[in-house]
């Protein structure tokens, strides 16, 4: 096998066996990097001098015996919205494109501290909005089963490098979805934990309420894996919980006797594409044959998922951007007179269109005589919407839904409508709002050659039922790669 055909857990084992160095799998990153990052376009920086030090750095410390963790020494891609010291984060955003922060991401040095190493920053949708990975303002990235499609967003990025093989695991964050969904777009397993499981601190905030940062890998082993090693609870950060246990590895058994698991009617009606359904449904026939107990029932609300988290989501974001003004940090507009027209044209200039449509809803909901009718309704309506997943928890322990109604669209599809693309996040918002941890995993291929994923949902701190059920389905599924992760330039043979 060659050195990027192994998993991140595979690698590590082979890296601690001393069958390959930490040089040598970096290498072999960059040179499949060099190969397909023309077609994909998965990374705005990329750090190869930086990671080679590193990579000398973590192979003395693996040869001293200092670091024998299963992810030291192999190499990880960031998603380029959490800061890393001394590397370049930009949010792919023209308002960031030069901003180089002077501290590091909790979940990334959590990483560091595992002796992983990491070789660039990956592409995303401007400040993690959108579906797509097509508002960044450093290009489009192309999804690596045809790259005429998108990757999905907002974390495309970091599922085309993994799917591609430019890497073998990397970091992504979820506000509604964004690991879930394009995990799903590219054939990987993705990963949001429960809400306050992974450290903000250091990820550049979009929805506060929202956000989780989470693991993107091949297989369900590396995500459990990824997700011990950046979880603790973090004094720096308020929303972090403290937990009795991080050890999601322990849910890796191939066992689903017994395991409840609901099918909500209302995410398998109307809007779901037919081919999607049937290969979620037959995932899930695979699942009862190994002893879960399967039964549909209804889940009230999900209709108003969508417009209570896009209310919700925009003003976080219209709050949490309004730092970005060009006073301290940050693109600053060349002329302008006095202080007013410097913040217009700055913010005018440095932000693209789907973001500012975002500022402008959230500052419109959020408003004198309008918080009340929209803001608060929303918040109503999640705190519903939460109500409504406890009482279908207390009957089941997984339940199973897709990531999203289609397959990966066509590159400019999605942008031509913006209701259409945020209408596509039905399936995954109210995983964000209700703060529940969910995985996507590879359920099956398309007849048109695109991938399909099947998400799991848990309750709050059951991590370990929905990993449980994902490894079980893994285990009898085959993985398949994309054409594209053939291209040679993978390194040397293991």
């Amino acid at each position: 096998m060659e050195i990027m055909d192994f998993t991140a857990v595979e690698l590590g084992k082979k890296i601690q066996a001393r069958e390959i160095s930490v040089e040598e799998a970096v290498r072999a990153s960059f040179a499949q990097i060099e190969a397909v990052e023309g077609d994909v376009h998965a990374f705005v920086t990329q750090e190869e001098e930086g990671a080679l030090q590193t990579a000398q750095k973590v192979q003395e410390k693996i040869d001293n015996g200092t670091l024998t963790g299963p992810l030291a020494g192999v190499p990880v891609a960031i998603k380029d919205n959490m800061c890393t010291k001394g590397m370049r984060t930009t949010c792919s955003s023209k308002i960031l494109e030069n901003y180089v922060p002077t501290f590091t991401a909790e979940a990334v040095r959590r990483l560091e501290e595992a002796g992983a190493v990491v070789i660039g920053k990956t592409n995303l949708d401007e400040f993690a909005v959108g579906s797509t990975t097509e508002t960044s303002y450093f290009g489009v990235t192309h999804n690596p089963w045809d790259t005429a499609h998108v990757p999905g967003g907002s974390s495309g990025g970091s599922c085309a490098a993994v799917s591609s093989q430019e890497c073998p695991y990397a970091l992504g964050s979820d506000t509604g979805g964004s690991i879930r969904q394009p995990s799903s777009f590219c054939g990987v397993v993705g990963m949001k934990p429960t809400y306050g499981t992974v450290s903000r601190y250091g990820l550049i905030a979009y929805g506060s309420s929202l956000d989780q940062i989470g693991p993107i890998a091949r297989d369900v082993t590396d995500a459990a894996t990824i997700l011990t090693a950046i979880s603790a609870h973090d004094p720096k950060d308020s929303t972090s919980m403290p937990r009795e246990s991080y050890d999601f590895t322990a849910a890796l058994k191939e066992d689903v006797k017994g395991l409840r698991i609901g099918i909500p009617r209302d995410y398998f009606g109307d809007g779901l594409d037919s081919e999607v359904k049937e290969i979620i449904l037959d995932a899930v026939d695979t699942l009862q044959e190994r002893g879960a107990i399967v039964e549909e029932f209804d889940l009230s609300l999900v209709k108003y998922a969508i417009p209570a988290y896009y209310v919700i989501a925009s003003a976080e974001a219209s709050s949490n951007l309004a730092r970005f003004d060009g006073v301290k940090y940050g693109y600053r507009a060349d002329e302008y007179e006095g202080l007013h027209e410097m913040y217009k044209k700055s913010r005018s200039e440095g932000f693209g269109p789907e973001v500012k449509r975002r500022i402008m809803l959230g500052s419109f909901v959020l408003s004198s005589g309008y918080y009340d009718a929209y803001y608060l309704k929303a918040l109503r309506t999640k705190a519903l919407i939460k109500q409504a997943f406890d009482e279908a928890f207390s009957r089941f322990d997984v339940i199973v839904a897709p990531a999203a109604p289609y397959t990966a669209p066509k590159l400019g599809e999605s942008l031509d409508d913006p209701i259409q693309m945020y209408l596509g996040d039905i399936y995954t918002v109210s995983v964000n709002l209700a703060g529940l941890p969910g995985i996507t995993i590879p359920a099956g291929v398309s007849k048109d050659g695109l991938p399909v994923g099947m998400q799991l949902i848990g309750d709050c701190y059951k991590e370990n039922h929905i990993l449980r059920a994902a490894y079980t389905f893994e285990q009898s599924h085959t993985y398949r790669r994309p054409p594209i992760a053939e291209k040679s330039g993978k390194g040397g043979e293991a």
